[in-house]
């Protein structure tokens, strides 16, 4: 019960900011959903995706007047991602409400990283060229990150966390530059419930192991 009094009293904060700020009922629902699917999923609860799939369509529509096309088009894969995920997490669970977490091998972070490189670099320079996109190769890169942070997250594995704490640092400074304030706090709250997402998954991670070195059942 006291994690939710918490996620209230974080939905208010940000409804204030929201007043101050002068935003539009659309960032509101942007980051009321956004928030509370984040948090849904630091909880392993696996409405965050239905929430999620809201806030996806909020972003989409905001980003597009921002122009910022990549975090725009970012919006359609977490789309399909998420659904995705909302099927991998409810598969191969066993007795659990969702799937155990996983780890990532060193063969799949070399890939990876250098998918990071490639992609950015080939979306940043079309933005770039075809675009009026105001800051390119930094949307083109958080979008990447955030794609491969999604990926991990949809099947499983903890270090989908550290990917989406390197998102929200750098997503604080993006929106602060375009004046997005609202959204800039809204990932100032991000980064802690990341952080604490990536506790929580990791502590319980470690349980499991040990559990299972034991023989026990989970």
């Amino acid at each position: 019960m006291d994690r939710w009094y918490t996620m209230v009293g974080l939905l208010a904060c940000m409804l204030l900011v929201a007043y101050f700020t002068s935003s539009t009922p659309l960032e509101i629902a942007a980051t009321t959903s956004g928030m509370l699917s984040v948090w849904l999923t630091a909880r392993q609860n696996i409405w965050c995706f239905p929430v999620g799939l809201v806030n996806v369509a909020c972003f989409f529509v905001t980003f597009y007047d921002a122009k910022l096309y990549a975090d725009m088009t970012l919006q359609v894969v977490f789309f399909v991602l998420s659904i995705q995920g909302w099927i991998v997490w409810l598969t191969k669970r066993g007795q659990a409400k969702v799937r155990p977490t996983r780890r990532m091998t060193p063969q799949l972070g070399l890939g990876l990283a250098l998918l990071l490189v490639v992609v950015t670099a080939g979306w940043g320079y079309v933005l770039a060229r075809f675009t009026d996109a105001s800051i390119p190769y930094v949307d083109a890169f958080i979008a990447t990150l955030s794609i491969i942070a999604q990926l991990l997250l949809s099947n499983k594995v903890l270090e989908n966390w550290h990917f989406w704490i390197a998102v929200d640092v750098l997503s604080i400074g993006m929106y602060a530059y375009k004046e997005l304030y609202v959204f800039a706090v809204l990932y100032v709250i991000f980064l802690g419930i990341a952080t604490s997402g990536l506790i929580q998954w990791r502590s319980e991670y470690r349980a499991a192991q040990r559990a299972g070195r034991m023989g026990v059942s989970l």
